[in-house]
């Protein structure tokens, strides 16, 4: 493209990051979109993958992929670590350069969040999160290994911790991973082992508020709660968890004894505030404007989770990403044609849902309100939609039926990247070992 072209980059391959990409498809721009992974991820599906039921390629498309048919815009893979505003630059780390800078006529953050363990990093050793397709996996090599280790455990006495698993958050991820671990043991794993008893499973999650998914009605969030009841799920409502180590989780000055935490508590966001230097809220979100700028920098856009606008309090869900990303995208657009701009940004709600296990969902949108079968099928339906390409619709859908339909889920395997190099050691120490014999 010519020199003259501005460049719009954009900070993030999420929803936002998309939506605001593809809005700039036919304008007379040059569009750099930078992420640190190579794909996009759909993370209302990261729990199915972290309980098994499907495997990481299903929820994740090549970024390059989705994006293959807009001939005005490049990928690259790096790790933005520093924005200059008033030089117009970021700065991008890649496998062999560091800080290199890229200049910038517009920008757009959208940087998404990260773990929050309000204030209690240290948990983070022994109760993971769930925010990218590398956690997810992690989790299920966990919760999988959990159940093997059981079964090679001779002292019975130790099974009940091994297989005792809390969940710290009843957010809608504390919730949906909760229940699929519940269904995943009553469903799957009974059959699958002969020297334990896998419906002795523990399933505790674990919240300071008084209900689960509080952003929800009283009635839908009581219709949750009742659900998991009768699935096993044990709640601990009301309390709060104050120390997590390698045996398990104190809760309100009860110890539990677990070895599989799981944070599901909340998120922070990410570190976009401390490179634009900008006043930031208690969630450490860049305050913006109605058209989401920054303060004094009409060039600088920032959105998704990384945004925060103090007359406009917005959940941290995809609809908000996806319809900033547009707005960003459509307000360049009108600022290059030189075409008025457009009315300061509203969310319009689309609604709510979560799923809870098998065949069971809320859903509130509106005066809407539904919970079970119905609103399971709207669920499956609206994300069968929202995955990012027509493979992986076809691929989820398949699978989400035979799993419905047989109880046998999809990716039960235990991947360990780099087992051979933990266990080279052990293996040359058994042979110096021996030649001493």
């Amino acid at each position: 493209m010519p020199e003259k072209v501005p460049r719009v980059v954009i900070v993030g391959g999420g929803f936002g990051g998309l939506a605001a990409a593809k809005a700039l498809g036919n304008t007379s721009v040059q569009v750099l979109l930078i992420d640190r992974n190579n794909h996009h991820l759909f993370q209302p599906l990261l729990y199915q993958v972290a309980t098994a039921v499907l495997a990481p390629a299903q929820i994740a498309s090549p970024i390059r992929s989705v994006l293959r048919n807009q001939s005005n815009l490049t990928v690259i893979l790096g790790e933005v670590t520093g924005v200059d505003k008033d030089q117009r630059r970021v700065f991008v780390d890649n496998a062999d350069r560091r800080g290199v800078p890229i200049e910038y006529d517009y920008l757009i953050l959208a940087t998404g969040a990260q773990h929050n363990y309000f204030g209690h990093d240290e948990f983070e050793k022994h109760a993971p999160g769930l925010k990218g397709l590398a956690d997810a996996v992690a989790i299920r090599n966990k919760i999988l290994q959990a159940f093997e280790q059981a079964e090679g455990e001779e002292d019975p006495s130790r099974h009940q911790d091994l297989l005792t698993f809390v969940l710290v958050g009843a957010g809608p991820t504390g919730v949906e991973m909760a229940s699929a671990i519940a269904t995943l043991v009553h469903n799957t794993m009974r059959s699958d082992f002969r020297r334990i008893n896998p419906a002795s499973t523990r399933v505790l999650l674990v919240d300071h508020s008084k209900r689960v998914l509080g952003s929800f009605s009283e009635h839908l969030s009581l219709a949750a709660q009742k659900r998991l009841e009768s699935l096993g799920v044990e709640l601990r409502l009301n309390q709060s968890v104050e120390h997590v180590d390698e045996t398990g989780v104190i809760v309100s000055g009860q110890r539990i004894l677990s070895k599989t935490v799981i944070w599901t508590a909340g998120v922070a966001a990410s570190p976009a505030a401390k490179w634009l230097g900008m006043e930031s809220d208690h969630a450490g979100r860049v305050r913006v404007q109605k058209d989401l700028s920054v303060p004094g920098y009409p060039e600088v856009f920032v959105i998704g989770d990384t945004a925060s606008i103090d007359q406009y309090p917005l959940p941290g869900v995809a609809q908000v990403a996806i319809q900033e990303g547009r707005y960003a995208g459509k307000l360049i657009h009108r600022r290059i044609t030189g075409d008025p701009a457009p009315k300061p940004f509203g969310y319009f709600d689309k609604g709510n849902m979560a799923v809870v296990g098998k065949g069971f969902a809320i859903l509130e949108s509106g005066k809407v309100a539904l919970s079970g079968f119905l609103a399971w099928l709207a669920w499956a339906g609206i994300h069968i939609e929202f995955l990012g390409e027509g493979s992986l619709r076809v691929s989820v859908l398949v699978q989400w039926i035979w799993t419905y339909l047989t109880g046998q889920i999809g990716s039960r395997i235990i991947v360990n990247h780099h087992a051979s190099e933990q266990q080279k050691p052990a293996r040359e120490a058994q042979v110096t070992a021996d030649a001493t014999k």
